[in-house]
């Protein structure tokens, strides 16, 4: 088998995927989804599940992580503005930083997530809600994760059921008042949702299996 014909085959099978991303303002292959939901949904292992299948497919990935476990100040029930405000403008800052390097991002929270535990608690910011505006629409792709089970305690979060379905009604309140358009996960069928997520991306839900023996690159 011919190198050179090889190499060149394999390299146009793993840059399908690449080609599927859309461009960014500076003209670069670029993709950022969020997960949007309330605590305790399971977004976190979402995003990593879909980290996984995507790096598959030769994409270079990072995950923006939820920024409000390193907050210095208050969150759950008793948040504060200033709380929030550090936690909205710490998201933006991390999502800039990991889109100037890696092709795809995916955040386990948006910045509405995060506004809607400051609505919550203080109401509406009309002194944010042009940058949370602004911002959501950055994304090139937002699910929306149901409740499906009860929040457990991981040392941060809240796990008070009231609070979680409460964080969640504030979220649906926000998306429509924002107008934000979201692909809903079902909440029927879990083991479908990266599937799910990948076909909505427009993503190969495998990465082609490469034929070691290329047509025309076998020596005679």
């Amino acid at each position: 088998m011919g190198d050179n014909a090889s190499e060149r085959y394999i390299l146009s099978i793993m840059t399908t995927a690449r080609e599927l991303l859309p461009f960014d303002s500076f003209g670069r292959r670029r993709l950022k989804v969020a997960f949007v939901g309330t605590h305790g949904v399971g977004k976190t292992t979402l995003c990593f599940d879909l980290a996984s299948q995507l790096k598959r497919l030769d994409l270079g990935v990072d995950l923006v992580k939820e920024v409000a476990r390193r907050c210095p100040l208050p969150i759950n029930e008793n948040t504060t503005p200033d709380a929030q405000a550090w936690i909205l403008h710490t998201q933006i800052a991390e999502e800039l930083e990991a889109q100037s390097t890696y092709e795809v991002v995916i955040c386990d929270r948006s910045v509405l997530d995060n506004y809607a535990y400051l609505v919550a608690r203080a109401g509406r910011q009309p002194d944010l809600e042009p940058l949370v505006a602004k911002w959501i629409r950055t994304y090139d792709a937002l699910f929306k994760v149901p409740v499906i089970s009860l929040p457990s305690y991981d040392g941060t979060r809240a796990v008070s059921p009231t609070f979680q379905l409460e964080i969640d009604g504030v979220i649906e309140n926000l998306l429509e008042a924002f107008s934000v358009d979201v692909i809903r996960l079902g909440a029927e069928d879990r083991d479908r949702w990266i599937p799910a997520v990948m076909q909505a991306l427009g993503m190969p839900a495998r990465p082609p299996q490469i034929d070691l023996f290329v047509p025309g690159s076998m020596s005679a």
